[in-house]
C-alpha cells in the first residue's frame, strides 16, 4: 500500500490536553486500556479496534507493519498525544517501524517488552513459557525482548491458532474453550516452566481458564499493568500528563460493525461505552482537513 505518513509535531509542541491512543485487532486491547483508566484516570483516551481486519495472528509481517502505521496515522492526525500498540501480533511485526517512525515525536509504549521485563523479573528457574498468536511466535520478538533482559532465561513459545478468534466471538466459555487451553497449555507444563507470558490482550479475558490448566504455583504475566506503568512514566517524562484534578474521558473507534463491537467491548471492558464511530481503514488516512497521509 502506498502512503506517506500523517504530520507529527515534536513533543514538546503537542497537546498535554490531547487523548493518547490505544488500539487493537479487535477488544482485546481492552484489557490494557482498562488498566489505563485505573491507572490514568485524568487522562483521555482514543481506543481503535480493527474489527474489519481481524484476526491479525495469521497475517503477514508486512500487512502486519502496515496496518500499523495506517492506524498510528490516523490517531496521530486526531490529536494523539501518546500511541498505546496494545496488540501483540502488531508489536511483534511493526515494533521497529513504530519506533523509528513515531518514536522520537511522542511515546510509543507497546506490549512486548513490558511483558518480557516483567517474566525476567518474575521467573525463579529461568524457564519462561509464552502463548500467543502464530504471528507472534512466528516473529522471535519475545525471545529478542526476553533475551535483553535476561540472557540467561529460555522461553518456550506456544502458537494457540484457535484460542483469539474464540475469546472475539464472546460466546459463553464451553468445555471446548477448556479442552482447548489445556492442550495448548500441556507443553509448557512439560517443559517446566514456572512463568508464562500472556501474549496476545484477548487472553487476560480467560485467564482463570488459564491459570487452572497450568496450576497455582505457575506465574501469569500480562500487560495491562505494565502497559500503564510505562505510559505513566513516559508522559512525565515528556511533560505530557493532563492535570491530576480533572476526570479524563474515553471514546471508542472501530473498522467493522460499531454494534456487534459495542456489545463485546460493554461486556468485556465492564463500563459504558456510549457511540462508537466507524472507520473506514481504505480510507482513515485521508484526513478531509488537508492533514498529509
Amino acid at each position: 500500500m502506498s502512503r506517506a505518513h500523517a504530520t507529527i509535531h515534536p513533543m514538546n509542541a503537542r497537546e498535554r490536553t490531547g487523548p493518547i491512543a490505544v488500539f487493537d485487532s479487535g477488544v482485546g486491547g481492552l484489557t490494557v486500556l482498562h488498566e489505563c483508566l485505573v491507572s490514568l484516570p485524568h487522562e483521555d483516551f482514543v481506543y481503535f479496534g480493527d474489527t474489519a481486519r481481524f484476526p491479525y495472528g495469521d497475517r503477514t509481517p508486512e500487512q502486519l507493519r502496515s496496518f500499523a502505521l495506517e492506524i498510528a496515522d490516523h490517531l496521530i492526525a486526531r490529536g494523539a498525544k501518546a500511541l498505546v500498540v496494545a496488540c501483540n501480533s502488531a508489536t511483534s511485526a511493526a515494533l521497529t517501524e513504530l519506533d523509528n517512525t513515531y518514536g522520537r515525536h511522542l511515546p510509543v509504549v507497546t506490549v512486548v517488552r513490558p511483558e518480557s521485563r516483567l517474566a525476567a523479573q518474575t521467573t525463579q528457574n529461568g524457564q519462561v513459557g509464552l502463548l500467543a498468536t502464530s504471528a507472534t511466535v512466528a516473529s522471535g520478538a519475545y525471545e529478542r525482548a526476553l533475551h535483553e533482559v535476561a540472557p540467561e532465561a529460555t522461553l518456550h513459545p506456544v502458537a494457540c491458532p484457535a484460542l483469539t478468534p474464540l475469546i472475539q466471538e464472546g460466546r459463553e466459555i464451553d468445555q471446548h474453550l477448556v479442552e482447548l487451553v489445556d492442550e495448548y497449555c500441556a507443553p509448557l507444563k512439560a517443559e517446566g516452566v514456572d512463568t508464562v507470558i500472556l501474549g496476545c490482550t484477548h487472553y487476560p479475558l480467560v485467564r482463570p481458564i488459564i491459570q487452572r490448566s497450568l496450576g497455582r504455583g505457575i506465574k501469569l504475566i500480562s500487560s495491562g499493568e505494565a502497559i500503564a506503568e510505562d505510559l505513566a512514566e513516559r508522559l512525565a517524562a515528556g511533560d505530557l500528563a493532563n492535570d491530576h484534578d480533572r476526570r479524563g474521558t474515553y471514546r471508542f473507534l472501530c473498522s467493522g460493525d460499531t454494534e456487534a463491537f459495542s456489545k463485546l467491548a460493554t461486556r468485556f471492558l465492564q463500563l459504558p461505552l456510549g457511540d462508537v464511530a466507524q472507520v473506514d481503514v481504505a480510507t482513515a488516512v485521508r484526513r478531509p482537513n488537508g492533514v498529509a497521509a
